[in-house]
């Protein structure tokens, strides 16, 4: 299993804090089944900024841990970018770290509370540099939640998604596990990855969330959230089934 999105880089943001809660967070990942990691440290959010080059020195210097540790597990390098005007500048000027930097993807993170006014320019503006958007955790936007249809109008114009596992599973309240649910159903999401940042309060509950998809919706779903992190990591196009309005008459019973 291949983790998309973690915070497991040690002292760098508001995830791991030494090199020993990095290797606990590894051996809490090889036991779900994970052999590899996308270490995606917060950068641009208001407190922290990691540039391209030192997340690659970082994760340089945690596999070489694991190796003397002998934990099984593989890190590549990643960024968890909170969307901001000069993005696409920062992209050019070589800050802003794609995916493995592969040059094909890039994480992008919203305000917990709305969504930007710039923000369908700016993920379009990041496809005509070639690299597709993915939007990180987008069940826990409050305005989202809201107005699902503008989350449904992104993915339509070409940018992907990334569910936590811990939201479907239940870990941050019912309102975003129905959420979560419907953007699964809706076709609105394309990634379940955990987004850990320690192994109590925040840990990755990935096998929690594939378990509770397949029995709602058939091992295949959870075969192509798998294979779609597999092709991410690769720098591959992922899977893309047609995206689905959810309506709001149905929508978390506030309508």
């Amino acid at each position: 299993m291949i983790d998309i999105h973690c915070h497991i880089l040690p002292g760098i943001d508001d995830g791991a804090k030494h090199v020993p809660d990095s290797l606990a967070m590894a051996k809490q990942a090889v036991s779900q089944g994970i052999h590899s990691i996308i270490a995606t440290p917060h950068h641009k959010n208001g407190k922290y900024e990691n540039t391209k080059q030192e997340i690659l020195n970082r994760v340089a210097e945690l596999n070489e841990v694991l190796v003397e540790e002998q934990i099984p597990l593989k890190i590549f390098p990643g960024q968890e970018n909170r969307i901001y005007g000069e993005l696409v500048e920062d992209y050019q000027s070589g800050e802003i770290l794609t995916v493995n930097d592969a040059g094909t993807y890039v994480l992008i993170e919203l305000p917990s509370g709305h969504v930007p006014r710039y923000t369908e320019q700016l993920l379009y503006d990041m496809q005509m540099q070639g690299v597709t958007p993915i939007i990180v955790h987008p069940e826990r936007n409050q305005e989202l939640i809201t107005n699902p249809n503008m989350l449904y109008q992104f993915v339509k114009k070409g940018a992907l998604t990334q569910t936590t596992a811990a939201s479907v599973a239940g870990g941050f309240g019912k309102k975003i596990k129905k959420f979560s649910l419907q953007l699964i159903e809706a076709n609105l999401t394309h990634f379940i990855a955990s987004d850990a940042h320690n192994i109590t309060s925040r840990g990755f509950m990935m096998n929690e969330a594939y378990d509770l998809i397949e029995d709602k919706y058939g091992v295949d779903m959870v075969y192509l959230f798998m294979d779609n992190a597999e092709l991410l990591l690769q720098g591959q196009t992922v899977f893309k089934e047609v995206p689905q309005k959810i309506t709001q008459k149905k929508f978390l019973g506030i309508f």
